[in-house]
C-alpha cells in the first residue's frame, strides 16, 4: 500500500522538545515526522505538501502512528490528512506509477 499524508501541529505546546513553551515552528515539527519517515526503512517520499511512504498495511500505519506523535509534541493537538492506495500484492509502486505516468505521457507527444 501507499500512504500520502500530513501531519500539523496547532496550539502550544507545555513543552515542545527544544523549546519553551512557545509556539513551536511548523517546519520543525514536520522535521520530526519526516525523521521517523526516513529511518523506518520504508520506501518514502518527501514534497512540499505530503509524504509518500510504502509497506504493508501494519508497517506503514505504525510509521504515521509514530510520525504523528512526533510532530504532536509541537503542540497541542496535531492534525493528520491521510490518504491511501491499498493494492494488494503490488510493490514498488511508489515509483513504478510516475514511471507509467512518464510513458503516458511521452505517447501523448
Amino acid at each position: 500500500m501507499i500512504v500520502a499524508f500530513s501531519v500539523a501541529p496547532s496550539g502550544i505546546a507545555e513543552s515542545s522538545p527544544g523549546g519553551s513553551g512557545d509556539d513551536a515552528s511548523v517546519h520543525t515539527a514536520v522535521a520530526a515526522a519526516v525523521k521517523v519517515v526516513r529511518e523506518s526503512g520504508l520506501a518514502n517520499h518527501t514534497s512540499s505538501m505530503f509524504t509518500e511512504i510504502e509497506g504493508d498495511w501494519d508497517e506503514v500505519m505504525d510509521v504515521v502512528k509514530r510520525a504523528t506523535e512526533a510532530a504532536g509534541a509541537y503542540g497541542s493537538r496535531v492534525s493528520l490528512v491521510l490518504k491511501a492506495d491499498i493494492r494488494p500484492g503490488h510493490t514498488g509502486e511508489l515509483t513504478g506509477k510516475l514511471e507509467r505516468l512518464e510513458g503516458a505521457l511521452k505517447t501523448l507527444g
